[in-house]
């Protein structure tokens, strides 16, 4: 069966993440229900990682099998014409065919993420569900001093909630950093696979660190602490974006 890749750019406002559910809307059902009213096969998308409630995505990856060959631009111009007709905040960017030893979760060597927070005290007339309104003056110099402790291999259990399904809480932070750019301050985080609720939990903190009540000290005391409860607040899911999974070259 031809294996297809497809990369997608979702709103995740109106979704309950991306793992299909009985009842709530979510975008791997939404993509799986395109998929059915193009070619008729019910389908299992397997994606590159679950995002959660609210959460966008301007790069998430997925892969399917299909019972027949299209053309690259059919199977992304099909599945785009079923999103639209179904409303769906959701789009295919592009869909090629790959190996059958391509998959869109394993085959992945790296996960980069945004996190914008809006840093003024007017409310967000645009894209309000898109951002984290912080009305509190953010110090971002000392909120980048501050997320560097995190960047590295370590103990994560502090960062990560307590229904993260992963065999083990040591996970190797490749970037985490902090950027003003006028009204808005953009966090970038990479590593090969994040834990449940990492980035928001590790973006919450360092808030904190911004807002003057923590310190980059106490940032590593956290860490250090293993302990869910040493970690600050935890950031809400509207100003996160999954924006590339890396994979090795072709």
């Amino acid at each position: 069966m031809p294996r297809y890749r497809l990369d997608i750019e979702y709103d995740g406002t109106a979704y309950a993440g991306w793992q299909r559910q009985d009842g709530p809307a979510t975008v791997q059902g939404a993509i799986e229900q395109a998929i059915k009213g193009f070619c008729g096969q019910q389908v299992t998308l397997r994606g590159a990682g679950r995002t959660d409630a609210g959460v966008h995505a301007t790069g998430q990856v997925a892969h399917v099998d299909l019972e027949k060959s299209w053309r690259d631009d059919t199977v992304r111009d099909a599945l785009n014409a079923h999103l639209q007709m179904a409303r769906e905040a959701v789009s295919i960017l592009g869909a090629r065919m790959v190996p059958d030893d391509f998959d869109a979760r394993f085959s992945a060597t790296g996960r980069r993420y945004l996190y914008r927070i809006l840093n003024r005290r007017a409310p967000a007339a645009l894209g309000a569900n898109r951002v984290w309104l912080v009305q509190k003056s953010l110090d971002a110099d000392a909120m980048q001093e501050a997320a560097q402790v995190l960047v590295g291999r370590h103990d994560f259990t502090t960062f990560r909630s307590q229904q993260c399904q992963a065999a083990s809480p040591v996970r190797t932070l490749d970037r985490f950093d902090v950027v003003r750019n006028g009204e808005f301050i953009e966090i970038h985080a990479a590593a090969r696979s994040f834990l449940h609720n990492q980035v928001r939990s590790m973006v919450g903190t360092i808030k904190q660190v911004g807002e003057g009540g923590w310190t980059a000290d106490d940032v590593k005391a956290a860490l250090e602490a293993k302990d869910r409860a040493a970690c600050g607040v935890v950031a809400p899911p509207q100003g996160l974006y999954l924006v590339n999974v890396d994979y090795p070259d072709p």
